[in-house]
């Protein structure tokens, strides 16, 4: 996948690349975007745990299918999402989940957010998926407008059915 830039920032400015889960560097990226992101009340409000802090990279890099966007901002750390390829047996071809996507405390609202979802939609279609699925809490507005202006909403595979509804059971 080539670099993704965006026209509200310089161009020389942002740039987002696959995360190399083997390059120190990127994977402490990762884990500090994430950390950062788990705090966020939005993340949940807590840290990581210490466990997730030191496996979880080793996991993205043995996970068939998973891969990990960064976003640099003058070279530095601004933004990531965490996606992973799945299968749509309706279409028989490949989906990709964003599982987690956030963009640093302090950069928000300049344009990192909407630079990386082009970019998940780019290797999305290196990668054949025939769609790309996400999960976003009802009061995250500005997630859901961005989502929105991108061609994201609810879907029904039948409208009399209602729109499909995302859950979990912990265990």
């Amino acid at each position: 996948m080539s670099e993704t830039r965006v026209s509200t920032l310089p161009v020389d400015a942002l740039t987002v690349r696959l995360a190399d889960y083997g390059d120190a560097t990127d994977a402490a990226a990762v884990i500090d975007l994430l950390d950062a992101y788990a705090r966020d009340p939005m993340g949940g409000g807590a840290p990581l745990a210490d466990r997730v802090r030191t496996s979880l990279v080793s996991m993205l890099a043995a996970h068939p299918g998973a891969f990990t966007l960064l976003a640099f901002l003058d070279g530095r750390p601004a933004g990531f999402a965490n996606c992973f390829t799945g299968l749509s047996t309706f279409a028989a071809r490949p989906l990709v989940n964003i599982h987690d996507i956030a963009v640093a405390p302090g950069q928000r609202g300049t344009g990192i957010g909407k630079a990386l979802m082009l970019a998940i939609e780019a290797e999305a279609r290196v990668r054949g998926a025939c769609k790309i699925t996400l999960e976003v809490l009802s009061g995250n507005v500005r997630a859901k407008a961005l989502y929105a202006a991108l061609g994201y909403g609810d879907y029904a595979l039948d409208p009399q059915a209602g729109t499909a509804q995302f859950w979990e059971k912990k265990l």
